[in-house]
Parts: C-alpha cells; sequence; structure tokens
C-alpha cells in the first residue's frame, strides 16, 4: 500500500479530492512458506478495516503482442485490472468503456490498449477500436482505448500497456504464481497512517507469522517531487553558467573585431554612418555568431539522442525545446554583445582613422 493523496508529479488528484492511496505491492512471506494476498484478503481489508474508500488488486507482467500493422510480434506490459482500476488510477477513456465487471466475472478476452500502443500496432486510436490483438497468441478484443496520460499509474505506464480483466489475466497469462498488487484509497487524506496501522492488524490476524512491506504512495510522490525540484534547480544553474561563459566569450570575440576594425570604423562613420548604424551592425555579428552556436548545439542534440537511447536513457524531444535554444543563444549574444558594439559606436572618427 502507498499514501497521500495523489498530486502533481503522480497521479492526478481529480476523482479522489480527500482521499491517500496506499499500494501492497509486494506479497507478503513467512518463515516457512511464500503468501500470496487474494481478492478474499481485499474484500476483508474494506470489511474491518475503517476509512477506507476504495480498493482494488492489479498485476503486471509481459506478453509478446501480434496484429494490427505489426510485421512481428512485439513485448508489451500486460495490466490484469478490476473494473475500478480506471477511477482509483485516474484514467480516462479516449474511445470506448473501460473494463466491467462482467468481463472479470467471465473472463472475457477483451482488452484496453494505452495510446501510444494503438497508434504503434493499429496506426491510430479509431483503427484499434473494435479490432483484434492476439496477446500470447490469444485474440482480445480492443473495447477501449485510454487517453493519453503521460504519467505512471500504480507502477504502470498507461500510454505504453495493454490492460485486460483481472481474472482473464490469471487464467491465461500469469495463472496461480501471479503476485498481486492491492491498492487502497482512503477516505481521508490525514487518517492514512491509521489506515495503514489497521491494515496491518487485519493481515496479522489472517497471517500471523507474515510479513508484508506496505509502501506509502504519497510519500514516493513527495520523494519524486523533490528530486524534481532539485533536478529543475541544476539545470537552472548549468543554465546560467552556460549564459556567462557563452556570453562572456561572445564579449571577447566582439572587443577582438572591433579592435582590429578600427580603422573600418572610422571610415564608416567619415562616410556619414551614424552610431546607430554601428551599433546595429555590431549586434547582428553577435546575434548570428550565437545563432550558429546554438544551431549546432541542436544538432549536436539530435546525434547524441540515439547513442543515449542505445544505453537505455529515455529522451524525448521536441520543436519547443528547439525553438527556445535558438532564442535563448540569440538573446545571450545580444546582450553580451551590446557593450562592444556601444563601445564602437562611440569612437571618434579621427581617433579610430588614426589607429594602428
Amino acid at each position: 500500500f502507498g499514501g497521500g493523496a495523489p498530486a502533481g508529479g503522480g497521479i492526478p488528484s481529480e476523482g479522489i479530492p480527500s482521499g491517500g492511496m496506499f499500494m501492497m505491492e509486494q506479497e507478503g512471506r513467512s518463515n516457512t512458506e511464500r503468501i500470496t494476498l487474494s481478492s478474499e484478503d481485499m474484500e476483508d481489508l474494506e470489511t474491518f478495516v475503517p476509512g477506507i474508500e476504495n480498493a482494488t488488486m492489479s498485476f503486471s507482467t509481459t506478453a509478446s503482442v501480434d496484429g494490427g500493422e505489426l510485421e512481428s510480434s512485439a513485448t508489451y506490459t500486460i495490466a490484469g485490472v478490476q473494473s475500478n482500476y480506471a477511477r482509483i488510477s485516474n484514467l480516462e477513456m479516449a474511445l470506448g468503456d473501460f473494463l466491467t465487471e462482467e468481463n472479470d466475472s467471465y473472463k472475457d478476452k477483451v482488452c484496453i490498449l494505452g495510446i501510444d500502443v494503438a497508434k504503434t500496432v493499429f496506426g491510430s486510436v479509431y483503427d484499434a477500436y473494435d479490432s483484434t490483438v492476439y496477446i500470447d497468441n490469444r485474440p482480445y478484443k480492443v473495447s477501449g482505448i485510454l487517453s493519453e496520460m503521460g504519467t505512471v499509474a500504480s507502477g504502470i505506464s498507461p500510454d505504453d500497456a495493454i490492460f485486460i480483466p483481472y481474472n482473464t489475466g490469471i487464467k491465461y497469462l500469469s495463472g496461480s504464481g501471479v503476485s498481486p498488487t492491492v491498492t487502497v484509497i482512503a477516505e481521508d487524506v490525514n487518517e492514512v497512517e491509521t489506515v495503514i496501522t489497521n491494515v496491518k492488524a487485519v493481515l496479522a490476524e489472517s497471517y500471523p507469522n507474515a510479513e508484508f512491506t506496505i509502501s506509502d504512495a504519497g510519500s514516493k510522490m513527495e520523494a519524486a517531487s523533490k528530486s524534481n525540484d532539485t533536478l529543475t534547480m541544476l539545470l537552472i544553474c548549468m543554465a546560467v553558467i552556460v549564459f556567462i561563459v557563452g556570453g562572456i566569450g561572445i564579449m571577447n570575440v566582439l572587443f577582438v573585431s572591433v579592435k582590429e576594425r578600427t580603422n573600418e570604423i572610422g571610415i564608416l562613420k567619415a562616410i556619414g554612418c551614424c552610431k546607430r548604424d554601428i551599433l546595429v551592425e555590431f549586434l547582428m555579428e553577435a546575434s548570428c555568431t550565437s545563432m550558429v552556436g546554438a544551431v549546432l548545439g541542436v544538432m549536436l542534440a539530435l546525434g547524441i539522442t540515439p547513442v543515449l537511447e542505445h544505453f537505455g536513457v529515455r529522451v524525448e524531444l521536441s520543436a519547443y525545446g528547439a525553438v527556445l535554444s535558438l532564442v535563448f543563444g540569440v538573446l545571450t549574444g545580444t546582450l553580451f554583445g551590446f557593450y562592444p558594439a556601444y563601445q564602437a559606436s562611440n569612437l571618434i572618427p579621427v581617433v579610430a582613422l588614426n589607429h594602428e
């Protein structure tokens, strides 16, 4: 189990405004035997533990998937879930309906596709709906496609997963060796610790010699949020350092350019160029220099992305990020190039012409 209300950086909190979520992600173990939680254990928790709003069981595994536009089978995460999993994990449907209790009771071979899976296998959400996909060489009817989530729900990334009824998964995929996750929603986030204590007491009654690992989802989200804040601060510091170092480099280049072209500046002033013309000319040079650097940086990012992905690092490039880097480069050149350009525009023509 995990705790705390779902919040930013994790599962969205809509639909569970006052609750806390916890997950029992590992099975219990005694000194002599392996214990796997069952639906009866989950019902006991709902019956004997006060303050529980909802509970569900799920498991995940991997299996080969075929069908649609796939030229060969691919491996995807398959999640066996109950009908209330969508509400607990705040999953929204792009098309169709989520799994029902009847699907679970009758062990129907139906499935819900994550949006990325639907696009990869069938090409589009509409082509995927009501089609057939083969999971472990068995046909499953696609009864719905999830909206894009971009987050991780109960340890499963919805966009890249396929959801099937819990009992269907037990029968056709995992068998009796399943290690399920029990997810519990507390009615009041302030009572999460109390609910966890009561859950441990109920489990101790059922399995006196067993030990269970209970995780608080809220604590995980809080830790992830702090890590994200730290990473953001580090990236800001890196950007500031790049801004200063790059700017000083551009400023030095422009100072050298102004010194080498002092006579040229004197001639321009002698033939009637005003201060503004000189200022704009050198500012344009600084901006173009920084623009070239920014373009090279974007090309370098595009070049090293496949290398990073080869080592298992997930990288997502965006046109917005590329444009932002170009703007950042131009801004750096303009700001740090202003002072040398200003000095060039204020040179006295006679002094500039006599410069050696």
